[in-house]
């Protein structure tokens, strides 16, 4: 079957010396995966290797098969054309362990409109904006919503959040759990947009221990998810 549909591109792998298997977030038909036969060496052709960074919003013609194996992609051209992402060292940083968190989190091969255009309208925020230091962390705490275990609210009053659980809570427990300060930076990206991140000042430590902790919320909600080795890379960028 032939379908047009808009993508957004999680993951390219080189196969062989001259192809690439690309997976990629559709509107129309959710997580995909194609071969690109050739790609690499070809001098001439509708579609780039450039085309695929991480997290590149394009416009494709694809054939879906939809028998669990490789799809074939027939055109692609660019949706949104970003202007820093892939340009800016810290928002490329961000963009490479965004696209692996989320290539690690989505595996449903059918439509989610609501998903597809909160990824689409988010990384075109980041590509408009300068300061993004916080962007991750509120981008993976609203994700939440779509993945199925955004955080109870009802009891934000308590002196922790149980990782685990996905509660506030004022019974500790053996699960994991976010206190103190970085329980208030946690408390704040909640419910807040993406133009009012700025007013959000943390240190890189509490940063890094935010997003520490919100990788292992991942971990302990999403069966098969395994942590982003591009993490280190991140840190070291914002460190």
């Amino acid at each position: 079957m032939q379908v047009t549909t808009k993508a957004i591109i999680l993951t390219a792998l080189k196969y062989g010396d001259t192809s690439l298997i690309v997976k990629a977030f559709t509107e129309t038909d959710g997580l995909k995966s194609y071969m690109l036969k050739g790609i690499v060496s070809a001098k001439r052709g509708k579609m780039k290797v450039g085309q695929f960074q991480p997290l590149t919003q394009l416009e494709i013609i694809a054939s879906h098969r939809n028998k669990g194996t490789l799809e074939s992609i027939r055109e692609a051209k660019v949706n949104y054309a970003y202007q820093t992402v892939h340009s800016n060292i810290g928002k490329n940083a961000m963009t490479l362990f965004l696209a692996e968190m989320l290539s690690h989190s989505i595996h449903e091969e059918e439509a989610n409109p609501p998903l597809f255009e909160y990824l689409e309208a988010s990384f075109q925020w980041l590509d408009m904006h300068t300061e993004i230091a916080n962007f991750h962390c509120h981008f993976l705490i609203q994700l939440t919503k779509y993945l199925g275990f955004y955080p109870d609210t009802s009891t934000m009053q308590a002196a922790c959040f149980d990782l685990l659980e996905g509660e506030f809570t004022d019974t500790p427990s053996l699960h994991p759990v976010l206190t103190g300060e970085n329980l208030e930076y946690f408390k704040s990206f909640l419910g807040i947009h993406f133009d009012d991140l700025h007013t959000i000042k943390m240190n890189k430590t509490n940063r890094q221990e935010l997003l520490q902790s919100l990788v292992l919320f991942y971990e302990l909600h999403l069966q098969g998810f395994r942590k982003p080795k591009s993490l280190a890379v991140l840190n070291e960028v914002f460190g």
